[in-house]
C-alpha cells in the first residue's frame, strides 16, 4: 500500500495518522483537513480557550514537528470536493490525487437556526470551530445580554462559560426539559438547580420564535410570545455527522456513515472513524459523538486498516465541565427503567434496567465515577440497595 489519505483533521484524523506511523506504515501518508489549523483539542474550545485561559498553541494535539518528524503531509485548509471510490482518487481546489485506501474522519457538523429564526441578523454563533469561537470571544463582554436555545451540554456549557464572564444569560429548551436526551430527569433537575443557583434565567417548554432589532440583534422572541433583551444568541441545538462527501461517493449511510465492527465502509477501499459514522453493537447501530470514542476507534480503524482484524468495542465515557462542576458520564443509557440516588462525596445517578446497571452520571463524584465505570466494562452489576446506601463503602460495590 503506496498512498493512505485521511480526510478530516479533527481528533479521529490526527489518531489515525499517530497510530498509522506507530503500527509500522511506512508508506506515503497524508492528512486533508478544511481548516487551517493544526489538529486541536474541541472540548476546551468552550470552556478554557473561549474564557481566555489557554491559548491557541496549547489546543494544538501534536506540534508540526511532530508531523515533520513522522513523515505526515498536511493539507491543511482544503476541502475534499470529491472522493471517487473507483478510480481511488480525491478532488480539491488544487488538483486531483489517487490513494490506495481512504479513512473518513470528517467528524460533525453543529445545526444552526433556521432563517426565520434569525431575522438575518448578525450575532448568531454556533460552537464547534476555533473560527467559532474566536467569532464569538470578542462579543463576551460582562454586562451584554445572551440568548442560548438548546438546552443540552453544549448550550449548558456555555451558560456557565458566559455567567462567569459576566454576562446575563437567558437559556431556552423548547422540550419539556433540559438534557431531555442525553440524560435523565435527576440530573437534569441538578443541574437546573445548579444554573439557576449561578444566575442563569432557564425557560423549559418554549423556544426561539424570531430575532428582532434594526441592523443587529435587539430582541428575542419565544414561542409563547414573550420577548427578552437581547445583544448574542449561541445555537447549542445538536449536530449532524458530517457525510456529505460519502454521500456523494455513493457510500452507504445509517445515522451517518454505516461501518461494519471493523471500521469499513461500503466501498472496499474506503474506511470512517469517529463521530462521522456509526458502528454495530450487539443487535444495534450507534454513533458516538466524543473524544474517547475519536480517539479508541481511530486507532482500531487504522490497525485493520494494516490487517489487524480487530473488532471495535466502545467503552464510552464522556464529560462537561460547568462552573465548579464535573459532570463525569460511564456508559450509555438507552433502555434504562431506574435511576438510583447515591449521594456522599458528590452526587451520582446509576441508570439501570432492571437489575443490570447501564450508565453512571457523577457531579463532582470521581470514585463513584470510576467505580461505575469498571463496573459497566466488566459486565458487573451492584446490588441498587448497596448503591444507594452512603455508608457503604463505593469500592465495597467492586
Amino acid at each position: 500500500m503506496k498512498h493512505i489519505a485521511v480526510i478530516g483533521a479533527g481528533q479521529a484524523g490526527a489518531t489515525l495518522v499517530e497510530t498509522l506511523r506507530k503500527s509500522g506504515f511506512a508508506g506515503r501518508l497524508t492528512l486533508w483537513g478544511a481548516e487551517d489549523a493544526l489538529p486541536y483539542q474541541r472540548p476546551p474550545l468552550s470552556k478554557a480557550y473561549l474564557l481566555g485561559e489557554m491559548t491557541r498553541d496549547r489546543l494544538h494535539l501534536r506540534p508540526q514537528s511532530f508531523y515533520d518528524d513522522h513523515d505526515v503531509e498536511l493539507h491543511l485548509g482544503t476541502r475534499i470536493a470529491e472522493l471517487d471510490t473507483e478510480a481511488k482518487t480525491l478532488n480539491h481546489a488544487g488538483g486531483t490525487e489517487t490513494f490506495d485506501a481512504a479513512i473518513l474522519a470528517t467528524g460533525s457538523t453543529p445545526h444552526t437556526l433556521p432563517d426565520r429564526c434569525t431575522g438575518g441578523l448578525p450575532g448568531t454563533h454556533v460552537i464547534r470551530t476555533l473560527a467559532d469561537i474566536d467569532r464569538l470571544r470578542p462579543q463576551m463582554i460582562p454586562g451584554k445580554r445572551m440568548l442560548v436555545v438548546g438546552g443540552g451540554y453544549i448550550g449548558l456549557e456555555a451558560a456557565a462559560v458566559a455567567r462567569k464572564i459576566g454576562l446575563d444569560v437567558t437559556l431556552v429548551e423548547l422540550n419539556t426539559r433540559i438534557l431531555g436526551r442525553v440524560a435523565c430527569a435527576p440530573t437534569a433537575d441538578w443541574f437546573r438547580h445548579l444554573h439557576r443557583e449561578h444566575g442563569v434565567d432557564i425557560r423549559e417548554g418554549v423556544g426561539l420564535d424570531t430575532l428582532l432589532g434594526e441592523d443587529r440583534i435587539e430582541v428575542a422572541r419565544l414561542t409563547d410570545g414573550t420577548e427578552i433583551p437581547a445583544d448574542i444568541v449561541i445555537a447549542g441545538i445538536g449536530a449532524y455527522p458530517e457525510t456529505s462527501l460519502a454521500n456523494a461517493a455513493g457510500l452507504t449511510l445509517d445515522n451517518g456513515i454505516a461501518v461494519d465492527a471493523q471500521g469499513r465502509t461500503s466501498a472496499p477501499c474506503i474506511w470512517a472513524a469517529g463521530d462521522c459514522c456509526s458502528f454495530p453493537v450487539g443487535d444495534l447501530r450507534i454513533r458516538l459523538e466524543s473524544v474517547p470514542n475519536a480517539i479508541d476507534m481511530a486507532e482500531v480503524v487504522a490497525r485493520n486498516l494494516l490487517g489487524a482484524g480487530e473488532d471495535y468495542h466502545p467503552k464510552p465515557w464522556f464529560w462537561s465541565d460547568q462552573y465548579d462542576v464535573k459532570l463525569q458520564i460511564a456508559g450509555l443509557n438507552t433502555g434504562f427503567d431506574n435511576i438510583v440516588v447515591r449521594d456522599g462525596d458528590g452526587r451520582s445517578h446509576w441508570y439501570f434496567q432492571g437489575d443490570t446497571l447501564l450508565a453512571v452520571d457523577a457531579m463532582n463524584a470521581p470514585r463513584d465515577y470510576m467505580v461505575g465505570k469498571r463496573l459497566i466494562e466488566a459486565g458487573r452489576s451492584p446490588d441498587r440497595t448497596a448503591v444507594a446506601d452512603p455508608d457503604v463503602p463505593i469500592k465495597s460495590l467492586m
